[in-house]
């Protein structure tokens, strides 16, 4: 089963990894990767940088960065492939530890539509729309 992980930073904090985190984060992605559980993974660049669309009532509004409003944001990305929903929450584990007791950081861990448990289409539209989009 595929499961993203969502990595939630303070932008504002302005932290920066230091050596031994890049190091301790390439072994761990290293690993990772060779042992499958690691599909894909990237770092975002800041709010400042990006563009917010919005469609409401037909009519899609563009917003720029910086996205104010939200004190945490998306500040990077993990595809991983795991046997269950306890297995990806292990490996968001691990990447969690990697950084320390120095860093305030949080994922949310998401199982990809195409294999929910008991997911109906009512359930989740905008996901069955990507789905039958394949």
């Amino acid at each position: 089963m595929r499961f993203l992980s969502l990595i939630r930073v303070n932008e504002s904090a302005g932290k920066k990894p230091d050596e031994r985190l890049i190091n301790d984060m390439t072994q761990l992605m290293t690993e990772m990767t060779a042992d499958g559980t690691l599909l894909d993974t990237g770092g975002l660049c800041p709010t400042a940088q990006g563009k917010r669309v919005r469609l409401s009532r037909g009519k899609q509004t563009v917003s720029d960065g910086p996205f104010t409003e939200s004190k945490e944001v998306i500040g990077g990305y993990a595809m991983l492939q795991a046997d269950s929903i306890e297995h990806a929450l292990q490996l968001v584990r691990r990447f969690l530890d990697v950084h320390g007791d120095d860093w305030e950081v949080e994922c949310e861990l998401r199982q990809v539509y195409e294999s929910c448990p008991d997911t109906e289409i009512a359930d989740c539209p905008e996901a069955a729309v990507v789905e039958g989009a394949r």
